[in-house]
């Protein structure tokens, strides 16, 4: 799960990490009320969007008067940003976010997430930061430093002290930073967090340490763990099928291709779409229904894949266990009868009732085509879209 960045820099903020005051709202006149409480010479204005890039893109603007604030926020609030992380589309701005000027002396780039390979918790340090990681790990690798702690024991100062010699702080910044690493690391453990980003981390020039900017994710998978931060959770920032989907527990993420995909299994799922894309073809979307889904189940994902319009075909690949294939099948026709459907359905089925599952298909009068195996599936699927 995703949180804002003024989200983000609150729950910092209740750690004890050092962020700038800032405020928030949903329309002008609400920031600009807010904003009158803040001590700073100039105001920074934030588009409140899950996603980075927003600078680029025009969502960040820096103003002296409060005059310059409700010009930028005007025309900012509503504003579609497009960046690098949102696709084409972009996202509309619904809030806004302003928070006191810094006096920046130098900005360093510091993460915190899982390394599943090690076991461990991984920091990511850069001498450079406020621009994009990815880009500084292609051109510059040897400038990013990665320190991995043990998740089952508490950070030391030893630790810390590795973490941030790469930005060559001396006295009290050095000290600051330390707790700092600290406190990113409490919130990472106590709310089972999957990546805190704090990019730019900025020393001012009155030698002060502060996050600039930050991002944290959560553990989808322990969520329910933390009611304080389920509530942070903005439906508007996500796809309204990926919530349906959650609300009928289906494993269900929007991609940009034209075959719409149903599987059962994660791991199936994601040979699917592979298979498709050596093929030629490009997938829809990631659709697992699980093991044991019902027909109801199976009836609704069906709906969500075929709600999306760029959608010219749908390939089903169900191995059958626990998932009976002709409960798939079932599911498919009851979703058909509530839908038109005019476009090309190929499947291959294998596993438990898997001969009934095909009778049921073939008796229902779908534009379906069958497939021995996976590769033949693929095959076809993506001569019919093409």
């Amino acid at each position: 799960m995703n949180i804002h960045e003024y989200q983000a820099k609150e729950l910092l903020k209740r750690f004890g990490a050092p962020v700038p005051n800032g405020v928030h709202g949903s329309t002008t006149e609400e920031i600009l009320n807010k904003t009158k409480l803040l001590n700073t010479e100039k105001y920074v204005l934030k588009a409140q969007i899950h996603s980075g890039g927003r600078g680029k893109a025009g969502g960040i603007k820096i103003t002296n008067t409060l005059e310059e604030l409700k010009q930028a926020a005007d025309q900012i609030l509503g504003k579609t940003l497009v960046t690098n992380q949102t696709g084409p589309k972009g996202k509309k701005v619904k809030k806004l976010y302003v928070e006191e000027s810094s006096n920046i002396d130098k900005e360093f780039y510091l993460s915190c997430l899982v390394d599943r390979a090690k076991s461990k918790i991984a920091f990511i340090s850069c001498l450079e930061g406020g621009m994009d990681i990815e880009e500084i790990a292609i051109k510059k690798p040897e400038k990013i430093i990665t320190t991995r702690v043990d998740v089952e024991k508490e950070i030391s100062d030893t630790d810390c002290e590795r973490i941030i010699e790469v930005f060559k702080l001396e006295y009290d910044a050095k000290d600051q930073a330390i707790d700092l690493i600290k406190s990113i690391y409490k919130i990472f453990i106590e709310k089972d967090a999957s990546l805190i980003e704090i990019n730019p981390l900025v020393l001012t020039k009155e030698n002060n340490i502060l996050c600039l900017d930050a991002k944290i994710n959560f553990d989808d998978n322990a969520i329910f763990r933390h009611p304080d931060i389920s509530e942070l959770r903005d439906l508007n920032e996500e796809d309204p099928i990926e919530i349906e989907a959650k609300k009928k527990e289906l494993s269900y993420i929007k991609l940009d291709g034209n075959i719409g995909c149903m599987v059962n299994g994660a791991g199936l799922a994601m040979a699917t779409m592979d298979i498709i894309k050596l093929f030629g073809g490009s997938p829809a979307n990631f659709l697992d229904v699980g093991g044991g889904a019902s027909k109801d189940k199976v009836s609704a994902a069906f709906k969500m894949i075929l709600s999306d319009k760029n959608v010219k075909g749908i390939l089903i690949n169900i191995f059958g266990g626990i998932m009976r294939c002709d409960v798939l099948a079932l599911g498919v026709v009851e979703a058909a009868k509530e839908m038109e459907i005019d476009i090309p359905i190929v499947v291959r089925l294998a596993g438990t009732n898997y001969e009934k599952g095909k009778k049921i298909l073939e008796e229902s009068k779908l534009k379906i085509i069958s497939a021995s195996d996976l590769s033949e599936a693929a095959k076809k699927i993506v001569k019919v879209t093409k």
